[in-house]
């Protein structure tokens, strides 16, 4: 009876495979309009799946934001760029403002860099840039041609930015030569070039720049080398989960989270030893500064000054998300084991060694955060200066004049505009790369720690009052920014 039953359901699966190879065979041959081709695919995917259990369905795996093959999208790639279709050529412009968009840069040079090429190629280019999307249309004398294209998150690599730059500038020059194969060959290589540092060196290195920045806020050697071991774990838990494609917010939010643990553990470890290690957890906050989004942050409002206000809202609410994300975590740790956000001890050292100190450590911290964005080091050690520079004159300012921190970050991001386009001008370094960088050790993380636990203690007037000077800090950075590149850039200074 078993064997029976085996045979007449072997056979029953013989018919269903006949049944559906028929089908196929009637779709291949063309006999079928679009209506009964949709209805040939099904009646083989139903006669496939009935009487299957569920278990054995096998269900694909795809990508929610399927990446484009440029190269078999193409008309024809032999052709000389300038001599192309239309669409040959939007593929062009579009895909060198997702390689920048993919780098982080904003919407300004994203667009500039795209007009560029565009020109090159004889085409209008008009383009709508997001945080992560860019709507492109492409006009010449055949006709239009629209596209939209996206990157799955935001992501920072500011040596693709600078290479794209090079890019930009090489075909300003030398694009009307180049055929549609060899624009996307060098593309492919820059969009494929491997990180310039392994996951375990930027973790170190970043962790020694969160060291850097407890020392900065007035910071003991117990408070620091918690910093270093919590963000250094947190900075390599974040990396792994991100290659494993962890959602975005699910990777900060447990990046924080280890990192609020190992500094609690490190803590307790020292306690053994040390009476009153649990007193020292005012450098908590410190071990948490890798995770501030300070790329987004800056370029939101150079996009907004440039009235970019899709690309500026979208990026001030991505990084405003990432920072609120990481303050909660941190607060409900910190609420679970009863810490405190207590002020440092003062450090005791006269004006010219603390301003030593502050200028080696923000130095530290500044080529820390470069490693994070991917910069080379010729990049980061530019932006090492510029931050060391800016910062210490920042701190010199608020503790011995009438300068309030506000005003402090207004002035400390401006200079350090003002010498990124100083060097800017005699280098191929893009500014956003050296100016990013050296304010982000500016950013109140402190401050915006202090407003959460307050808010989540129900201290209504406390954590109003760290909210506003945060959130003032937080606009005068971008303010600064945009002052100098005013200053210095006559094609960003006017509207085109």
């Amino acid at each position: 009876m078993k064997a029976s039953r085996t045979a007449q359901q072997g056979r029953r699966a013989a018919a269903r495979s006949e049944r559906g190879r028929a089908e196929q065979a009637r779709v291949s041959e063309g006999g079928l309009g679009a209506r009964g081709h949709a209805a040939a695919i099904m009646r083989v995917a139903l006669d496939h799946m009935r009487g299957v259990p569920e278990e054995r369905i096998h269900h694909p795996k795809r990508s929610n934001h399927m990446s484009v093959q440029w190269h078999e999208v193409l008309d024809d790639g032999e052709q000389l760029a300038v001599e192309a279709s239309i669409a040959d050529k939007s593929s062009i412009v579009c895909r060198v403002g997702l390689l920048l968009l993919g780098g982080g840069a904003g919407s300004w040079r994203v667009r500039d860099s795209m007009n560029s090429v565009a020109q090159v190629l004889g085409v209008t280019c008009t383009a709508n840039v997001g945080l992560t999307a860019i709507e492109c249309t492409c006009f010449d004398a055949s006709g239009a041609f629209s596209e939209v294209v996206n990157i799955p998150a935001p992501a920072i690599n500011t040596e693709r930015i600078w290479y794209m730059a090079k890019f930009v500038n090489e075909v300003s020059v030398l694009g009307k030569e180049f055929s549609v194969n060899e624009f996307h060959g060098l593309m492919d290589g820059i969009e494929h070039r491997p990180l310039s540092y392994a996951p375990w060196r930027i973790s170190l290195v970043v962790a020694f720049a969160c060291a850097a920045f407890v020392l900065l806020l007035g910071g003991g050697v117990l408070e620091t080398v918690c910093a270093f071991f919590a963000s250094g774990l947190g900075c390599a838990t974040r990396k792994i989960m991100t290659d494993r494609r962890i959602t975005h917010f699910g990777c900060i939010g447990m990046s924080v989270a280890v990192a609020c643990l190992v500094y609690l553990g490190c803590l307790s470890a020292a306690s053994l030893f040390i009476p009153d290690a649990m007193e020292h957890e005012a450098g908590y906050i410190g071990g948490l500064l890798f995770i501030v989004p300070g790329f987004p942050l800056i370029t939101s409002g150079l996009d907004i000054a440039k009235l970019d206000m899709r690309s500026g809202i979208e990026r001030m609410f991505y990084a405003l998300s990432a920072m609120i994300v990481a303050a909660m975590v941190a607060w409900l740790i910190a609420t679970l084991v009863h810490l405190h956000p207590d002020d440092f001890a003062p450090s005791g050292l006269g004006p010219i060694q603390q301003a030593g100190l502050r200028a080696v450590m923000s130095f530290i911290g500044v080529y820390g955060f470069s490693f994070l964005f991917n910069s080379p080091r010729s990049i980061a050690l530019t932006a090492a200066v510029v931050g060391a520079i800016s910062n210490v004159v920042r701190l010199t300012l608020v503790d011995y004049t009438f300068v309030t921190p506000e005003m402090g970050a207004l002035l400390g991001a401006t200079m350090a505009g003002l010498l990124a386009s100083a060097i800017g001008s005699r280098t191929s370094f893009p500014r956003i790369s050296i100016t990013v960088p050296s304010i982000v050790i500016m950013v109140p993380g402190l401050y915006m720690y202090r407003a959460v636990y307050c808010m989540g203690a129900f201290q209504v007037l406390q954590a109003t009052e760290w909210i506003v000077r945060a959130s003032m800090i937080l606009m005068f950075l971008p303010m600064g920014i945009a002052l100098a590149r005013m200053l210095t850039d006559s094609e960003w200074r006017h509207c085109s």
